[in-house]
C-alpha cells in the first residue's frame, strides 16, 4: 500500500482492519515537558538570569518584545531540550511551554505588536541569529547588532556559578585541564589544520572541577594546547581565593600542560598540580629495574602488573627547578608501558601509588564531561564564519551544561539516574509527552500515562523544592 501524504492526513501501514492515521491537529501538545525541571533549576539558582546580565543591550525599550533574559533563556533550553539550530526556533517559537520556561506572560503570542507574529510568544529565527552574530566590539550605533556579550563578565560567571553550588568553603578542589579538537566542515575564522587530529579544527580549552565547568574558551588550533592556560589558572584561582581563602588547589592535565612556567606559577602562589611527563630515554632509564620487576611478575601471573617509582627530576634545559616524578613500571601483554607524571604533592599527602591510579587517573572522567557537551549539548556546532560568533555558541552549549549538571547533582541525587549523561537525561526526563491546556488561573500538562518513569518524575519534582526553597526564603 502507497502512503498517502498531505498536509493534512497522514496514513501507516494499517493494523488488521483498522487504519493507522496521523495529522498535526491535536492542538497544544508538547514532546519536553520535562523542561519544567529546568524551570525549577533556574528558579532556585538564577543560572540564566546571571549569564544574561553578561550581555549589554542597546536597543530602544520601547521596541523591544523579548528581553535579553528571555532571549537567552529561549536559546539555552532549547539547546538542553535537543535543539542545536537556529532554525528549529521558527516553529519553537510557537510552543506554549517553552514559552512558560522563558517566562513569557502571553503564552499564545496573541498580544503581539506585528500581525504576522501573532501566535508565536516567542522569538524567531532571524532575532537569535543577530544575537549570536554581534561581534564584542559592537558600539551602540550599529544597525542591526544591538545585544553584545561581554566574555570577561561570562569568564567570571561560570566560576561563580561553580562557587554558588556550595554553601559553604571547600577544603580542597581538583580543577581539570584539557584542550579537544572541534571539526570545522567550512571556511571559518581562524580555521587551521592540526596534524595531530587530522583535520581542520579549533582547538577548544576546558576547565572543570568535578562536573562543575569553570572554563570554555574557543581557540584556533594552531597554537600549543596549554596555550593560555597560565592566564586562565590565574584568573580562576584568584576568583576562587576571593571567597575561600584556605582552600587547597590542585591543578590537573595530560602531559600537554607539564610546562615549566605553569608549574612554576603554582609553586609561586601556593597551588598544587600533577601532570603528564611525556616520556624520554632518561625517565625510562630511571625505572628500568621496576621494569624488569613487573615484566617478572607478568610472566609468573599472566596479569598486567605495576610498580612505581618516586625520584627527582629536572631537564636537561626547559625546566628552571627539579620537582618531584613518579614513574610508573608497567607490564601488559603487548609489552611495556612506562608513565611518568610530575607533581608538587609530598609524599606525605600521596604516596607515589595513590598519586598515579588514584588521583591523575581520575582526570579521565572530565573526558566524559567534554563528550556531553560536544555529543549531547552541540558544543562543536561552530559553523558561523565569524570566530566570535562560534565562541558565544560553545558558551550557549556550555550554560546548558550547567543548567542540566546542576539538575544532575540535586534533582537527581539518590535516583536510578544519579550519574547519568547530559542525553540520557534528556531521553528519559525531559522528553516527555504532555497535553497543554492554558486558562487564567493554570497552565496544565496532562503527560503520557504510560510514561515510565513516573515515580522519578516526582521524587526530582521533591528533590529541587525541598533544596531550593530554603534559598527562596
Amino acid at each position: 500500500m502507497h502512503t498517502q501524504c498531505n498536509p493534512e492526513q497522514l496514513e501507516f501501514q494499517g493494523l488488521g482492519t483498522r487504519k493507522v492515521v496521523a495529522d498535526f491537529s491535536g492542538g497544544r501538545i508538547t514532546s519536553d515537558a520535562g523542561g519544567l525541571f529546568l524551570r525549577e533549576v533556574e528558579r532556585g539558582t538564577g543560572i540564566l538570569r546571571r549569564f544574561a546580565e553578561c550581555f549589554v543591550d542597546y536597543r530602544h525599550p520601547l521596541q523591544i518584545e523579548h528581553s535579553v533574559p528571555e532571549l537567552i533563556a529561549q536559546r539555552v533550553y532549547a539547546i538542553a531540550l535537543g535543539y542545536e539550530d537556529i532554525n528549529d526556533h521558527d516553529e519553537l517559537r510557537r510552543d506554549a511551554l517553552l514559552a512558560t520556561l522563558v517566562g513569557k506572560s502571553d503564552l499564545t503570542g496573541a498580544d503581539r505588536v506585528r500581525e504576522r507574529d501573532r501566535g508565536c510568544p516567542l522569538a524567531g529565527k532571524s532575532t537569535l541569529n543577530r544575537l549570536e552574530l554581534a561581534p564584542a566590539e559592537t558600539e551602540s550605533t550599529h544597525r542591526y547588532h544591538k545585544i553584545v556579550c561581554q566574555p570577561e563578565a561570562v569568564d567570571r560567571f561560570f566560576v561563580d556559578t561553580f562557587l554558588d553550588a556550595y554553601p559553604k568553603p571547600q577544603k580542597r578542589v581538583i580543577l581539570d585541564f584539557d584542550a579537544t579538537d572541534d571539526p570545522l566542515h567550512g571556511e571559518q575564522e581562524d580555521r587551521f589544520f592540526h596534524g595531530y587530529y587530522g583535520c581542520y579544527c579549533y582547538l577548544p580549552l576546558y576547565v572543570f572541577c568535578d562536573e562543575h565547568l569553570l572554563c570554555a574558551r574557543l581557540r584556533p588550533s594552531n597554537m600549543d594546547a596549554a596555550k593560555g592556560s597560565l592566564e586562565e589558572l590565574e584568573r580562576i584561582v584568584g576568583q576562587i581565593r576571593e571567597r575561600w581563602l584556605d582552600v587547597q588547589i590542585i591543578v590537573r592535565g595530560d602531559s600537554g600542560f607539564a610546562r615549566d612556567d605553569l608549574m612554576t606559577l603554582c609553586e609561586d602562589n601556593g597551588v598544587d598540580f600533577i601532570f603528564g611527563l611525556a616520556r624520554n630515554n632518561r625517565l625510562v632509564r630511571k625505572i628500568a629495574k621496576q621494569l624488569k620487576r613487573a615484566k617478572k611478575r607478568f610472566w609468573m601471573t599472566g596479569r598486567a602488573a605495576r610498580c612505581y617509582r618516586d625520584f627527582k627530576y629536572r631537564t636537561l634545559k626547559s625546566w628552571s627547578r627539579t620537582r618531584r616524578v613518579v614513574g610508573k613500571a608497567e607490564q601488559l601483554s603487548k609489552g611495556e608501558n612506562p608513565r611518568f607524571v610530575v607533581t608538587s604533592l609530598s609524599k606525605e599527602e600521596f604516596a607515589a601509588q595513590a598519586l598515579y591510579e588514584d588521583l591523575y587517573c581520575a582526570r579521565g572522567d572530565m573526558e566524559n564531561r567534554i563528550k556531553e557537551q560536544q555529543l549531547g549539548l552541540f558544543a562543536d556546532r561552530t559553523s558561523s564564519a565569524i570566530f566570535s560568533a562560534n565562541q558565544l555558541r560553545l558558551w550557549f552549549s556550555s550554560v546548558a551544561y550547567v543548567l542540566l549538571s546542576e539538575l544532575r547533582r540535586v534533582g537527581l541525587k539518590g535516583t536510578e539516574l544519579a550519574r547519568a549523561q547530559c542525553s540520557t537525561i534528556r531521553t528519559k526526563l525531559l522528553k516527555v509527552g504532555a497535553h497543554v491546556s492554558l486558562s487564567v488561573r493554570r497552565i496544565w500538562l496532562r503527560c503520557a500515562s504510560g510514561y515510565p518513569y513516573q515515580g522519578i518524575f516526582a521524587t526530582i519534582l521533591a528533590n529541587l523544592q525541598a533544596h531550593y526553597l530554603p534559598l527562596r526564603v
